[in-house]
C-alpha cells in the first residue's frame, strides 16, 4: 500500500533518523518508542497518539494497520534495511517503529471504589521484570501501577516488548513519591509490601479491601523508609534453602491470589 504521506530516507544522517534515536535513548521525555508489529497494532487499539512512522521499504504491513496509519493522515517514512537495523532496538529489523505521544497519569485513589487494587513499583532495575509485572499485572485486574523515582522507565523499548501492550492499557504514573502512598492510604488503601520477614503470610491477608502491593528493587528490596511506612509486610512461605523468589516471580503470586480471592468473593456474593 502507498501512503499519501510517504516520504523515502536514504540516508542516516537524516534529522528525522537522528530525533527517532533519541526518543529510543530517552532523550525525549516526551515521546516513546515502539517497535514491531504487534506493539504497533496494540498502540493504535489503546488510542495512542502517533507522531510518526518508519516503515522498511518493501516489507508489507497488515492491511489494517496500512489503512489506519492512511487514515490518521501519520506521516510514513520509508528506509533502507540498514537504516532500519540501525534505528532499531532489537537484533532484527521489525519491519515498523512508531513514535508516540508519552501517555500521563496522576493516579488518584477513589473513595467510591469499594476495592481497587494497585501496584507499587520501588526502583526496579530490570525491564524484563517490570515488563512482566505490567503483563502480570493487567491479568491479574490491576487498577492501576504507580512506579516510584528511581524505577526503570514503563515505556523504554526493552519494557513495552516484555509487556506485550499492557503498557498501553494501563493508567501507569511515574517517579512517584512516599507522598504518593500517603495519598492511597489517606484515601482507605493498605499499602502492603512483599517482604521475606513479613508477619503474614501471603494468602492469609484479606486481598479484597483495597490494597496497593508494593514490590522492591531486585537486590534491596523496598527501601526502608517505606517499609516503614507500610500497613503490612507479606511473605511468601517457601522451603528451606531457596532464599528469595525473583520479584517478577513473588509479584505473580501475590497479584493472582489477590485476583483468586476477588474471584470467590464475587462468586459467593
Amino acid at each position: 500500500m502507498r501512503y499519501a504521506h510517504l516520504m523515502q530516507i536514504t540516508s542516516a544522517s537524516n534529522e528525522k533518523i537522528k530525533h527517532a534515536k533519541r526518543v529510543r535513548e530517552g532523550k525525549e521525555p516526551g515521546l516513546i518508542f515502539i517497535e514491531g508489529l504487534r506493539l504497533a497494532e496494540e498502540a493504535f487499539r489503546s488510542a495512542l497518539t502517533i507522531e510518526m512512522a518508519f516503515s522498511l521499504s518493501g516489507s508489507e504491513l497488515s492491511p489494517a494497520l496500512s489503512q489506519t496509519l492512511d487514515q490518521q493522515q501519520i506521516p510514513v517514512f520509508e528506509v533502507t534495511p540498514d537504516i532500519m537495523r540501525a534505528l532499531g532496538d532489537t537484533v532484527q529489523p521489525q519491519g515498523i517503529i512508531l513514535l508516540a505521544q508519552r501517555p500521563v497519569a496522576n493516579l488518584t485513589p477513589d473513595h467510591s471504589l469499594e476495592s481497587s487494587l494497585w501496584l507499587g513499583l520501588d526502583r526496579l532495575q530490570d525491564p524484563g521484570n517490570v515488563g512482566t509485572l505490567l503483563r502480570t499485572a493487567e491479568a491479574a485486574g490491576v487498577t492501576g501501577i504507580v512506579a516510584l523515582k528511581g524505577c526503570a522507565d514503563a515505556y523504554a523499548p526493552k519494557v513495552l516488548r516484555s509487556a506485550m501492550g499492557s503498557a498501553f492499557r494501563l493508567p501507569i504514573q511515574a517517579n512517584a513519591s512516599a507522598e504518593t502512598l500517603t495519598s492511597f492510604q489517606k484515601a482507605g488503601v493498605k499499602v502492603v509490601v512483599a517482604a521475606g520477614d513479613g508477619e503474614m503470610d501471603y494468602d492469609r491477608y484479606d486481598w479484597t479491601q483495597s490494597t496497593l502491593l508494593l514490590l522492591g528493587n531486585e537486590g534491596r528490596g523496598v527501601a526502608p523508609e517505606l517499609m516503614q511506612q507500610s500497613d503490612v509486610r507479606l511473605r511468601i512461605p517457601m522451603q528451606a534453602g531457596v532464599e528469595s523468589l525473583n520479584v517478577a516471580a513473588a509479584g505473580a503470586v501475590m497479584l493472582f491470589e489477590a485476583a483468586r480471592q476477588r474471584r470467590l468473593k464475587t462468586a459467593t456474593a
